[in-house]
C-alpha cells in the first residue's frame, strides 16, 4: 500500500520526506491557501524537488479547461511520470480524465462520496480514485463500506485504478485503510507522527535504555562533579553551609588522609537540632559517632551501586577512587540516569 502525506506545510513536507519510504505528497489550494502560499506554481516546482510523486489539483469548469490547466502545469518542467492531477469528479471531470490519460498524464477523481462516482471514475481509466473519508463519516456515511466497495469493484473487474484513502482524521483511520485493502493512503504529519506510538511501546523501550545503561554506564560517569565533603575538624556549620551552597541533601566526612568516615544527612541535622538544641551546629564532625559509610568504587557499573542502594535501604553511596572519596551519589541520581 502506498502512503503518501497530505500537507502543503514546507517544513513538514520537508521532515516528513526525510523518513525515506513515503510514496509521494497530496495537496490541495485549500491546504496552500491556509499557509499563506500566493505563488503556486513556484510551491508546485520546489515540491517537486523534494518528493517523488506529487498530487496537484487542475481545475476548469469544463474538461477543455481542466485539460488545459494540466497541460500549463505540465509545461511548468514537471516530470509527467511523476505529477498526479486531481480532479474532481463530474462528468467533466471524468471527459477531462479520459483525455489526459490518452495523453500519458496521470489523473486522480477525488472528492468521490458514491459508488456510482467511483465507477465513473475507473471507466474513465482514473489512475486513483479518492474517497473522502472524514467528510463522508461527519455527514453519517458509512464511508468504510463505500471504500470497501470501490476496492471490491477494481478487484472484481480488473481496473487499473488505485483507490486512495483520504480524509484521514485518526490512526484508527489508517487500520481501517489496511483492513479493508485500499492500494494508497494519504496522511496528514499530525496522525503520521502517531502511527509508531504506543504506551506499552514507550515502557519497553526505556526499560531497554535503562537496563543498557546500567551496565555500560560507569558511576563516576554520573556524579556532580562537585564533591562536598568536611574533614572531621570541621563543625556542623560547615556542613550546613557546603549542602546549602551545593544544593545537596549530604556531605562526606574525610579523614586526613582523604578516606571516608561517615556521611552527614541533612536528617542528621533535624535529629540533632532535636536533641540538642540549635547550638549543636557549632559541634565540631569528629564529635559525633560516625560509622563507616556505605561506599562504592567509581569504576564500578550502575548495576553495582543499584545492587547496594536495593539491598542496603539507602539513599546516598559514597564514590571512592583507589579508597580515597572523589563524590557522593544519591540514589536519585541513579533514577536521573535511567529516565
Amino acid at each position: 500500500m502506498e502512503l503518501y502525506l497530505d500537507s502543503a506545510d514546507i517544513n513538514e513536507i520537508k521532515e516528513a520526506f526525510e523518513l525515506g519510504f513515503l510514496s509521494g505528497l497530496t495537496t490541495t489550494p485549500t491546504f496552500m491557501h491556509r499557509h499563506g502560499i500566493t505563488d503556486i506554481d513556484g510551491m508546485i516546482l520546489e515540491l517537486a524537488k523534494i518528493v517523488p510523486v506529487l498530487q496537484i489539483e487542475a481545475l476548469g469548469e469544463t474538461a477543455e479547461e481542466i485539460v488545459a490547466e494540466a497541460r500549463r502545469q505540465d509545461a511548468l518542467g514537471l516530470d509527467r511520470e511523476k505529477t498526479v492531477y486531481k480532479i474532481p469528479i463530474s462528468m467533466e471531470g471524468v471527459k477531462a480524465c479520459r483525455i489526459l490519460r490518452e495523453e500519458g498524464y496521470l489523473v486522480n477523481i477525488h472528492l468521490v462520496y458514491t459508488l456510482q462516482q467511483a465507477y465513473m471514475a475507473m471507466e474513465a481509466g482514473a489512475t486513483y480514485v479518492c474517497p473522502l473519508v472524514g467528510r463522508l463519516q461527519d455527514q453519517g456515511t458509512d464511508a468504510l463500506s463505500l471504500v470497501q466497495q470501490c476496492v471490491d469493484a477494481v478487484n472484481y473487474y480488473g481496473y487499473d485504478t488505485k483507490i486512495m484513502f483520504s480524509s484521514v482524521r485518526h490512526t484508527e483511520h489508517v487500520r481501517n485503510a489496511i483492513n479493508i485493502g485500499v492500494h494508497t493512503v494519504t496522511v496528514p504529519w499530525k496522525v503520521m507522527k502517531q502511527l509508531t506510538e504506543n504506551h506499552f511501546t514507550e515502557i519497553g523501550t526505556r526499560q531497554f535504555f535503562e537496563h543498557t545503561r546500567l551496565m555500560t554506564v560507569r558511576v563516576k560517569d554520573v556524579i556532580n562533579e562537585n564533591n562536598p565533603t568536611v574533614t572531621v575538624n570541621e563543625t556542623i556549620t560547615d556542613c550546613l553551609v557546603k549542602m546549602t551552597a551545593g544544593g545537596f541533601g549530604a556531605v562526606t566526612i574525610v579523614d586526613d588522609n582523604g578516606a571516608a568516615a561517615g556521611i552527614f544527612t541533612d536528617g542528621d541535622l533535624r535529629r540533632l537540632i532535636e536533641q540538642e538544641g540549635a547550638g549543636a551546629v557549632s559541634k565540631k564532625v569528629g564529635e559525633l559517632e560516625l560509622s563507616t559509610p556505605l561506599s562504592v568504587e567509581g569504576g564500578e557499573l550502575l548495576i553495582k551501586a543499584q545492587e547496594i542502594f536495593s539491598a542496603k535501604k539507602v539513599d546516598e553511596l559514597v564514590v571512592t577512587e583507589n579508597g580515597k572519596v572523589i563524590g557522593m551519589m544519591d540514589v536519585q541520581d541513579l533514577v536521573k540516569v535511567k529516565s
